[in-house]
Order: C-alpha cells, then structure tokens, then sequence
C-alpha cells in the first residue's frame, strides 16, 4: 500500500495540488484489501486521483466512501474510475448527497463495471432526480453482477419505485435491495409487487416506512418467502446435482482408470505378441532365406545341369558329325581301296607279265624291302610304344578324372557346409581341370607331332635309300632302263598309294581318337550330370525338410495366433461384463436423474400450483380491493349526504333561531 499513497501524493502534485494529510494517514494505516476513507471530506482533485488510481489497482476489494461530502464533479471522477476497476466488491457511498449528475454516473457504473457485488446508496437522496433515478434503475436492468444493493432514505416516489420495479422485471442478479424510509406509497409497492413473479433471484425486499398498506407489505413478504424457498430448493438441486456429478465423476474416473488399465494390458498382449509375431516372422524370414539359398543353389545346379545337357547335346551332334565323317571317310576309303585293286589288278596283270622278267632284280630289292620292312616294323613298334604310353596317359587321365570327380565331390559335400567357398573351389577345381586337360590334349599333341615327325624322318630315309637304290639299279641295271623306268613308275605308284593309305590311317586314327574323346566326354558330363542330379535330390530332401519345418512354424504360430485370439476374446468377456457394470450403474445413474427429474417436475407443478393460488388470491384481494373501494366511495357518498343533511339542519337550525323572539332578547355575542 505505501505505492498505493506514493502514487496518490504523485497524482496530486501533477495537477497542481497538494494531497490531503488525513487521506495520507488513512493510507497509511491501510489495511490489506480495504480502504476506508469514511467521514473524510475529499476534494475534487483528491476524487480525480483517486479515481486514476482506482482505474488500475489491483489490490483493493472493499471502498468505504460514507459521508464523505462529496460534490457532484468528484462523485463523477471517482465513479468514472470505478468503471474500469475489475477488482472492487464493495462500494459505500452512504450520505453524500449525490445528485442528477452523480446518479448518471452511478448508472455507467451498474453498465460498465462487472466485478461490484455490493452497494450502499443510504441517505443520497437520488429519488428527487427523477430523470437520473430512471437512468440509473435502466442500468440496474441490464446488470448481472450486483447482489445487494441499499437505497435507504433516498427519497424515492412512487414513479422511481415504478422504475426500479421494471428493473427487477429484468435484473436476475439482484438477491437483496433494501427501499426503507422512502416514500413509495401505495402505487409504487403495487407496482413492485406486480414485478415480483417475474424476479426469481430477489429474496430479501425490505420496504418499512414507505407509506405502504399491510397487505402489500405482506403480498411482498410472501413472495419473498417464495423466492427463499425457491432459492433453498435450487441451492439443494445444485448441491444434490454437484454432489451427483462428482459421483458421476468419480464413477468415470474409475471407469476410464479400468478402461486405462485394461488398455495397458491389452496393449502388453499386444506387444508381446508383436514381439512372438516378429521372432515367428525373422525365425520364418530366416528360413525363407536359407530355403531362398537353397533354391539359388539348386538353380545353378539346374543351370550347371542345363549346360552340361547342352555341352553332352553338343558332345553328341560332334560325335555324331564325326562318325558321320568317318562314315563318308570310311566310304571314300572303300571307293578309294576299290579304285585302287582295280587299278591293282590291271597292274598287277600288266606287272604279271613284266615280274617275270623283274624277279631276280626284285629279289635284291625285297631283300633291301625287307631290311627297310624291318625297320618299319622297329619304327610302329615304337609307335607301339607311343600309343601304348598314349594309353597310359588316357589312364592317367581317367584317374585324374576320377580324382577331380572325388575332388568335385568333397567341394559338393563342402558345398553344403561353405556355399561361397565351395563355388570358388569348384570353380578352380574346374580351371585345373580343364588346365590339366588341356596340358594333356598337348602333350598328346607334341608326342603326335614328334612321332609324325620321326615317321616323316623315316619316310625321307626309305626315300633317300630308295634313291641310292634307284641310283644303284641305274648305275647296274642301266641296260635295263625301260624296265627300271617302269619299275620306278610301279614304285613310285606302290609309294603314293602307301603315303595314301598311311594317310588314311593317320584320319582313321584322328576320327578315332576324337571319337574316344567325345565318348569320354559324353560319360563325364553324363556323370556331373548324375552328381548334379543326386546333389539335387539331396537339396530336394533338405528342401522338402525346410518345408516341413516351416510347415511346423506356421502351425505353431497358428496355434499362438489361436491362443492370441482366446485371450482377445477372454478380454473382450471381461470388457463386456464391465460395460454392462458400468452400464448398469448409468442406468442406476439415470434412474437417479429421472427421479431428480421427476422431483424438479413435481416442484415445478407445485410452484405452478402456489403460483396459480396467488394469482387466485391476488385476485381474490383485488376483487376485495375494488369491493372496498366501492364500499368506501358508498361511505363517501353516504357521509357527503349526511354532510349535507346536517349542514342543512343546521342551516335550518340557525335560520330558526335567528327568526325566533329569543333572537331579540338575547344579547349580542
């Protein structure tokens, strides 16, 4: 509060005036929430910072401004203050004869401020303003904060009591007003009494002294009672209602706390079994993807079975080729071999002729034949020798064959255990393979050259002694040259159709060997084939035990997903048997609300009824009323006569008086 009286000392100085002691000490002694400047004579620019200060403090609940003397200017001030305030509860503002001015800004009050509850006008004498009383009652209509208000000896007349009646018609606010003293009559407390049924809020009315008949007091103070009454009725119904929300409440509070906790136990199932469902679903992505390797295994071992289908397809169109070509070679040598021994016949019938003569020359040459036969024969002898190594060097081969076969079969047991590791070796095992083959096909091939080689050699020796021979038979037989001519002639066609057949053989051999090749071939793809298959039959077995286990982790899980489904439904039991609990007591809930209903109804009908009775009494009483009055205007009229009767007796009294003799005896007065 001491920046409540420094703020006022400030206000006062800035408009050029000093602030007053007793309003400083006041202050001051302020207690907390109350400022009581009663019996203080305020001036004008004491009420205008006042009213600054009261625009903007937060801290004063009740304003005591009784007989204060304040004047119009700063009533006005302080009040147009007030409007701004949403603080202050109580206001006192008894026995400062406010007047018109005063009372306008009263009503800016009533219309503006929403926070003041209480109200004392006492001895201001707002009545004798009737204009600013109308506008203040107007105010008071469309208030809806004020509670109790004070108008003591205000002066207020029957017309202001009109006003303030058509107020109450339409302020629902208002519980107490207090008109003591004043001077309302008997229209004015007719006219509050007619606005009371439509007020339900108005329960203390207090109207002495105001000139007003005993009935109407007593219509008032019955329809106070009724208002009491109603207004306990509802403070009841309000409580009972509260005290039924707050078990309504709590009743939901339980059931959102069962409804929390059944959630929270339904959403463990369910994690749990999204857990299981996620381990049932890696443990099945797990088999899928050994079932997907297994799958890509046997793919490739497809694949590798498919090339080498294609590889023995091709094996045997090559070996079919060929053994076509050795047909066509074999028919041409057979061609060739007929040409020749028909053409060997006519020689040899020509030669038949001439061998007689060339016997004893031939003998020599048959002896060098022979010699030269012989070492032919050393010579295919060694060939022998070449082919049989050629032979051992095939039976090498086999059993590196059948090695690489034993290796390929422990890569393919392998296989199973190291995928990755086992691909790679049969991939190195296969380039060894095909390395050693090949190293073989030429080392085969260098011993064919070499000994076609060493054949050549031979044959050019056998030429270079025939040579020499023929050299010698014409350097012996140079008498004989026809018969030598003819013999080289012979010899030369004997030696070309030797180098012909030899030729032909050498061919036959090829066609042969590349057949034995073809046919190796055929019987080694034909076994990677067999392993191929029986690799795939065993990756079947293990594929169909995959399906099997996986078949047995789907059952499991059907049987999980089962339980889970038992459970949901259990939960599902235990939700319904608590939402028919819970359903029952809403319906225990409503019973309640219907027999509250059926209470409010039955007040209702019985307001109805009272408020039927009253206006039947009222009009009962306004029927004795205008029965009262026609009697009194009876006894009016009845006592005018009488009147009138006895001023004429007593006209006719004096008139007889005054002409009797005693007139003239008696003396003057």
């Amino acid at each position: 509060m001491e920046e409540f009286r420094h703020c006022y000392s400030r206000l006062c100085r800035e408009s050029g005036a000093e602030p007053q002691e007793t309003v400083l000490q006041k202050l001051q002694e302020l207690p907390r929430g109350r400022l009581d400047l009663a019996t203080q004579s305020l001036t004008v620019d004491t009420c205008r910072a006042l009213g600054k200060l009261l625009q903007k403090e937060a801290l004063l609940t009740e304003l005591i401004l009784s007989d204060c003397m304040l004047s119009e200017e700063g009533a006005t001030l302080l009040l147009q203050g007030l409007c701004a305030n949403t603080i202050v509860r109580f206001l006192d503002l008894k026995g400062n004869n406010l007047q018109a001015a005063g009372t306008e800004a009263l009503g800016l009050l009533l219309r503006q401020n929403k926070s003041i509850q209480s109200l004392t006008l006492e001895w201001n004498n707002l009545g004798t303003w009737e204009d600013a009383f109308a506008a203040f009652s107007r105010a008071l209509a469309g208030n809806g904060t004020l509670r109790q208000l004070d108008l003591r000896n205000n002066q207020i007349s029957h017309k202001g009591a009109e006003e303030l009646a058509l107020a109450l018609t339409c302020n629902a606010s208002l519980q107490q007003l207090d008109l003591r003293w004043n001077n309302i009559g008997l229209l004015g407390g007719r006219a509050l009494v007619n606005s009371l049924p439509r007020n339900r809020a108005l329960w203390r009315l207090e109207l002495a002294g105001n000139n007003i008949p005993g009935d109407v007091l007593r219509a008032v103070e019955q329809a106070m009672d009724r208002n009491r009454e109603r207004q306990t009725t509802s403070r009841e119904n309000q409580a009972r209602a509260h005290v039924l929300s707050k078990e309504v409440q709590h009743l939901q509070e339980e059931k959102s706390r069962q409804f929390l906790d059944l959630m929270e136990t339904i959403d463990k199932q369910r994690k749990e079994m999204a857990r299981s469902s996620r381990a049932s679903a890696a443990c099945v992505e797990q088999l899928q993807e050994a079932l997907n390797e297994r799958h890509s295994v046997i793919n490739a071992l497809k694949a590798k079975l498919q090339m080498a289908e294609a590889a023995r397809v091709l094996s045997e169109q090559k070996a079919q080729s060929l053994g076509e070509l050795l047909a066509a070679a074999e028919q041409e040598q057979q061609s060739l071999a007929q040409k020749q021994a028909k053409e060997h016949r006519l020689e040899q019938q020509e030669a038949a002729e001439r061998e007689s003569k060339l016997l004893r020359d031939l003998s020599a040459a048959n002896e060098k034949n022979l010699l030269l036969r012989n070492q032919v024969d050393e010579l295919e002898r060694k060939v022998r020798s070449r082919q049989e190594q050629l032979f051992l060097a095939r039976q090498e081969l086999s059993s590196a064959t059948a090695e690489l076969k034993m290796r390929a079969s422990q890569a393919e047991e392998r296989l199973e255990l190291e995928k990755k590791r086992s691909r790679q070796s049969l991939e190195d095992l296969e380039q060894l393979r095909a390395k050693e083959v090949e190293h073989l096909t030429r080392h085969l091939e260098e011993s064919e050259r070499t000994m076609q080689e060493r054949v050549q050699r031979l044959e050019a020796s056998r030429l270079s002694l025939e040579e020499e021979l023929s050299r010698v038979k014409a350097a012996a037989l140079s008498e004989r040259g026809q018969a030598e001519e003819e013999l080289i002639k012979a010899k030369n066609q004997v030696r070309l159709e030797e180098q012909r057949l030899a030729q032909l053989e050498e061919k036959l051999r090829l066609l042969a060997q590349a057949r034995d090749e073809a046919q190796s071939a055929c019987l080694q793809q034909r076994q990677t084939v067999a392993d191929a298959q029986a690799r795939a039959s065993q990756l079947g077995l293990q594929v169909e035990g995959l399906r099997r286990r996986l078949e047995e982790l789907q059952q499991e899980l059907s049987n999980k997903d089962q339980e889970k489904v038992a459970e949901v439904s259990r939960v599902r039991v235990e939700l319904q048997e608590q939402n028919g609990r819970l359903q029952a007591e809403l319906a225990a809930q409503e019973a309640l609300r219907e027999k509250v209903a059926a209470l409010e109804r039955r007040l209702k009908v019985i307001a109805s009824d009272h408020r039927e009775a009253l206006l039947d009494r009222e009009s009962e009483n306004a029927s004795l009323r205008e029965k009262l009055r026609l009697k009194e205007a009876e006894i009016a009229r009845i006592r005018e006569e009488e009147v009138q009767r006895a001023s004429f007796l007593q006209n006719a009294v004096l008139a007889y008086v005054q002409g009797s003799p005693l007139r003239a005896m008696s003396p003057p007065k």
